[in-house]
Parts: C-alpha cells; structure tokens; sequence
C-alpha cells in the first residue's frame, strides 16, 4: 500500500469518527434518553383534586380559631382532632382535616419542634400508589427529599420540584371517598424566569396535565406591582389547578406567602363574611385577567387568595 493511498485511508476514519462524534454531542446521552422516555411513559398516579390538600402549620393557641374561620368563611366540616405522629422522625402534632366545597386543608399544630424539611411543603397529593408516584416523580425529574415512609393512615414522600417546590405525595390503606369539590382551588405557585420552563415541563410530564394559557406579558398587578406585567400560566392536571407566576421576586406583602387561591361565586359578599369571622383582608379586591381578586389573612397567619370569575 502507497503512502498516499495510507494517508486517505486514514484521512477517511478520521472524518468519520468526527462526524460519530458531532452526533453523539447532539444527542440526549442514554441515561437522559432514558430519563426523557420514563416520563414520557409514567402512569397516572392522581386521584382528584378533592383529595389535595394545603398543608397548614399553626400554634397550638391558634388552632381552634383558624378551623372556626376557615369553616365560616367557606363552609364545609373539620375533622375530629387527634394527636398523630406524622413525620419518619420522633414528633407529636395536632391534627385535623377540613373539607370545604372549594378545597381541603390539612391543618397541624405541633406540640415538638418540627423535623425538617417539615413545614416547608406547601400541599399534599393523594396518589393511588405511593411507590409508582414517587418513581413518576423521580422519572419526571423531581428530587426525593424524604423517601417514603409510614404514617399513622398509609404511606408519605415529600418531593422537591426545580424552583425548590416542596410538596408531599400520600397514600391511604383505606382509600378516602369524597364527593367533588364545587370549584376546584388554585395551587399558587410563584418561580423565577430561570426555573420556570423546567418546573412547568417537569410537572406537567409527571401529572399528565395540560397548560391552558401562558401569558408572557400579563398584568402584574394581580400580584401587587399594578403598571408592570409578568409571565402567568395556567395549568391543568387529576390534581387540580395551578397558577404559576414568574416573577423576580420583588413582591410586594402577603404576595408569594399564599399557597393555595380559592373560587368563590360573590368576592365581594365573601369577604364581608371574613371580616365576621376574625380574617384580615391584606389587599382589596382587584381584577385580574379572569375576574377579581383579594387576598386575606387567616387567625394563626395563614394567607390566602380569593377570587371570583367574571360573569
């Protein structure tokens, strides 16, 4: 073989193995390939969103009247109090659910110091089978801040979303029995412009859900900065609804420290009923692009939003 012939030869493998080499970095490594298609092929893991609830944390001197104001905002029954163990660590709280026609909570007063990451979940989703969902969430590309573990009704996880959302996942050894809610309320979630894309593709791939509306120029005085807009989306899934608003986190108090919005049919007659009941009204009713808005303060401090469709 000639010298030339040799030269071309390798000439040849040389632009091959480049061209092998532009195409595997153009390509989704295999464990990304196979983390991509995981999700892609996740089950179903959501029950309803009757069954969601938002996490309460209060002082065991404000239970009682949080429930009472809850109930006499919206209607609805709390559940008999009892002293559970509800963390994989040594702890007591009080604790109670309570079913409205426009969503649940679940409401704790500890009576120890609370394990971390405790408290810093902001909602609970029943699943119908606590090792797939936590597997699906994982494939969605969740982080696994608690591993599932026993509580005194069935089984719990906590997962951590891009965006450092923080939310648990359960399950119930005798599965619950709710009727559906009257209006399904609004997880509230408030992410950064670098976060966004990556929190909303993630859990939407988990869930199954869908995004209904992205207005990338909304009106920002929904969240208080009246005169500037932001990014909102809306979100869909078998867990309910959620809002999501992009911001850069110069917000204005109570926005960002409310988890979850409720639906009413008359804003403003209900907030006259809060008033009643012990709730402070943080912001007077403003419009938004699907209605009006306000938010208030619960005994106990927690806050939330309320809001009304347009007619």
């Amino acid at each position: 073989m000639t010298t030339v012939k040799m030269y071309r030869m390798l000439r040849v493998a040389v632009v091959s193995m480049a061209a092998l080499g532009v195409a595997l970095i153009g390509t989704p490594s295999f464990a990304e390939a196979d983390h991509q298609n995981a999700g892609k092929i996740s089950p179903v893991v959501s029950v309803g969103p009757q069954y969601d609830t938002t996490h309460v944390y209060v002082a065991s001197q404000d239970i009682d009247a949080f429930v009472d104001s809850f109930v006499g905002t919206f209607g609805g029954k709390a559940s008999q109090r009892a002293v559970f163990t509800v963390t994989p660590t040594p702890s007591k709280t009080a604790s109670q659910y309570i079913q409205t026609p426009v969503g649940m909570l679940s409401v704790f007063a500890f009576q120890t110091p609370i394990p971390y990451p405790f408290g810093d979940e902001r909602t609970g989703y029943l699943v119908t089978d606590i090792d797939k969902a936590v597997r699906a969430a994982r494939a969605a590309g969740a982080d696994v801040i608690v591993d599932t573990f026993d509580d005194p009704i069935g089984k719990d996880a906590i997962i951590q979303w891009p965006g450092g959302l923080n939310m648990q996942l359960y399950w119930h050894t005798n599965a619950p029995s709710y009727g559906p809610l009257e209006t399904v309320p609004d997880n509230r979630i408030y992410v950064s412009p670098q976060s966004a894309d990556n929190f909303i593709k993630r859990f939407v791939r988990f869930s199954h859900g869908k995004v209904m509306s992205d207005d990338r120029h909304a009106d920002a005085g929904e969240i208080g900065r009246p005169g500037e807009t932001i990014r909102r989306v809306r979100v869909t899934s078998g867990f309910g609804n959620m809002l999501v608003f992009v911001t850069d986190g110069k917000l204005p108090y109570p926005f960002g420290r409310e988890m979850t919005g409720y639906q009413v049919a008359d804003l403003d007659a209900t907030l006259a009923k809060t008033q009643g009941v012990g709730v402070k009204v943080l912001s007077p009713a403003n419009r938004t692009v699907e209605g009006r808005t306000a938010m208030v303060e619960f005994p106990g401090g927690y806050v939330a939003e309320i809001h009304e469709l347009s007619k």
